[in-house]
């Protein structure tokens, strides 16, 4: 593992004119490819028995831990119990069944995809494999070895969430499809007391367990082109059918974690959140589908935004289907939710996530919208709309509708995460922090263009309508820079600091960056050879601090994979200095994942 660090650019750029400006209104492929030696990680139980092969094997919990041997099995299924699914159907629904199952294999599976070649943003073999693949559920592992000192102030939880297949998929697979996931570490007194995972058990998942198979389809690996729509009509027969119940949500969980009101949730845009406790042994349970005591009726993004002055919690819901396709609301600290304000778009579009400062809500509208009649014509409705023009859109905290909003066009510009916004008064300026991706459908579908992920200060002059846009680091530093976050004692304000994932050789994450927002100079922790990693989480040394000592002041929290040993830890870095601190050896392997965060040891005696 090394630290580099290279020098800033971010000035010089500014002085020298190369900041991209719009007068705005108002108003060789690199594309996400594996080694060439990834192979499903899902065993099929099909060639050993009489079962089609196309069906799907459940994973035995804890098939990754260690057997007594000392090996560790990878995915081991087991065929689901015959005659279980039916003891729960009448005659009509078994009949149903029984035809609805010889449609999917007799023309789904064999005339409209089988025949045809997947892209790899759809893959099985592509998106699942080697430390992509899922693992088996672990229960709390005791006295974790540690090398190294792990500072005594950090006392609590991190959690890190993750898409786990449970099942072996049955046509296409995107890596965003699999279920959720959750990986947790307890650390206190300078000890990493425990290590478990869990499922999410969110209602998909319990009646796909119940039925030993996927009934559900995959939002981005199944849904595109003729069998995308036949996957969506046996969805809805099914249901009409009482085989399986949507009414509870379709969601898996996968993305986003944030712990609120005392409660941690689980999300993916595609539902509602999920509520998962930690117990007193550190292990993790799934509470529930979590609604706000009633008063959230739709699906929330996977990246609301806790106001660390405030204590609100400010979301989005959009909808690929009817209007509105946005909404905003926020929730104040006791849960207690607003009004929502309805967006108007023209159309659905692709929002994975915002930003706020002190007092607005930042939006963007971007390029990557959804067209469901995409799927009539054979292709994914995911799509890069090219003629519309990307805008951002600043609302006050607490507006009564959007007739508040401010859009300002800032054009080709799609950031799939934002890191910090803030306010300069001085300016009219709304500043932006956030990751530039092009492609911007490059993650949803094949492209033959070289991914990058530049890392950008957008500004948004809301007087005038101008925006201009700089890359922070100098060209002969670019790396793509993703997943990460700020220092969340100072969330919507002026930070100097970023702490993100080195997103090289992408899709995988090399190291992590600690870059200086207002030089552009870069300080990179690298996991060495044949490691690779995460998301970077920051620890402030005081969480409860609306201005801490320093910025800086707190410590790295990452999992790591060494892919040659097999083997994966949790690394501690010291945020200031960018050293290593300590090393956890984890007692089975933690595959790459996506979103996470710290739970203090306050927060967890405070749990509902």
């Amino acid at each position: 593992m090394a630290t580099i660090t290279t020098p800033g650019y971010a000035h010089i750029q500014r002085q020298h004119g190369r900041c991209s400006t719009t007068a705005g209104r108002r108003g060789a492929s690199n594309s996400v490819r594996f080694s060439a030696r990834a192979v499903s990680s899902v065993p099929h139980a099909a060639a050993a028995s009489s079962a089609p092969a196309f069906l799907p094997v459940p994973f035995v919990p804890g098939a990754d831990a260690p057997s007594p041997s000392g090996k560790s099995a990878i995915g081991v299924p087991k065929a689901p119990r015959k005659g279980e699914e039916g003891k729960r159907l009448n005659f009509f629904q078994r009949a149903a069944a029984m035809a609805l199952d010889a449609f999917e294999e007799g023309f789904v599976a064999n005339v409209l995809e089988r025949p045809h070649g997947l892209p790899s943003t759809a893959d099985p073999a592509v998106q699942i494999a080697g430390n992509f693949a899922p693992v088996g559920e672990t229960p709390p592992a005791r006295a974790l070895p540690v090398s190294g000192r792990i500072p005594p102030f950090i006392n609590g939880v991190y959690a890190r969430n993750g898409a786990n297949p449970h099942f072996d998929p049955v046509a296409g697979h995107h890596l965003f499809d699999g279920d959720g996931m959750v990986h947790a570490v307890r650390i206190r007194n300078g000890a990493a007391e425990s290590y478990a995972c869990r499922f999410t058990e969110t209602a998909r998942l319990r009646q796909e367990r119940a039925m030993g198979r996927p009934m559900f389809p995959k939002a981005i690996g199944e849904l595109h082109g003729h069998s995308g729509i036949a996957r969506l009509a046996l969805f809805y027969a099914r249901a009409a059918c009482g085989l399986l119940d949507p009414s509870h949500g379709t969601g898996v969980a996968n993305a986003g974690l944030v712990y609120f009101n005392g409660r941690l949730l689980a999300m993916s845009e595609d539902d509602l959140p999920y509520q998962v406790r930690v117990t007193a042994d550190d292990d993790l349970e799934t509470v529930g589908r979590y609604d706000f005591d009633g008063q959230l009726g739709c699906a929330m993004i996977a990246h609301p935004k806790l106001d660390p002055a405030t204590g609100e919690l400010h979301a989005l819901s959009y909808d690929v289907i009817k209007k509105p396709y946005l909404k905003y609301f926020y929730f104040a600290p006791d849960g207690t939710k607003s009004a929502d304000v309805e967006i108007p778009l023209d159309q659905p579009t692709m929002i994975h996530d915002f930003a706020i400062t002190e007092n607005y809500v930042v939006v963007p509208d971007h390029q990557v919208v959804f067209k469901l009649q995409e799927m009539l014509r054979g292709g994914s409705p995911v799509v890069l709309d090219k003629e519309k023009t990307s805008r951002f859109g600043v609302l006050p905290k607490h507006a009564a509708d959007a007739s508040e909003m401010v859009w300002v066009d800032v054009p080709d510009c799609f950031c799939f995460h934002l890191w910090n916004a803030w306010e300069e008064a001085d300016t009219d300026e709304v500043v932006v922090i956030g990751s530039c991706m092009t492609p911007a459908d490059s993650i949803f579908n094949e492209s033959d263009d070289r991914l990058e992920s530049v890392l950008t200060e957008i500004r948004l002059n809301t007087r005038t309508g101008e925006s201009t846009r700089c890359a922070i680091l100098p060209p002969s530093s670019q790396v793509n820079l993703e997943v990460g976050m700020v220092n969340r004692n100072l969330l919507g304000r002026k930070t100097r600091y970023a702490y993100l994932a080195v997103a090289e050789p992408w899709p995988k994450v090399s190291g992590f960056a600690k870059v200086d927002l207002a030089t552009g100079e870069l300080t990179k922790f690298e996991y060495g050879e044949g490691r690779f990693g995460g998301e970077p989480c920051f620890v402030p040394m005081d969480a409860a601090a609306a201005t801490p000592r320093g910025e800086d002041d707190g410590y790295i929290l990452s999992f790591v994979h060494d892919e040659r040993a097999g083997t994966s830890e949790l690394l501690v870095v010291n945020a200031a200095d960018m050293r290593l601190e300590a090393t956890v050896q984890l007692p089975s392997r933690v595959p790459y994942g996506f979103h996470g965060t710290f739970i203090t040891g306050d927060e967890l005696t405070t749990q509902a």
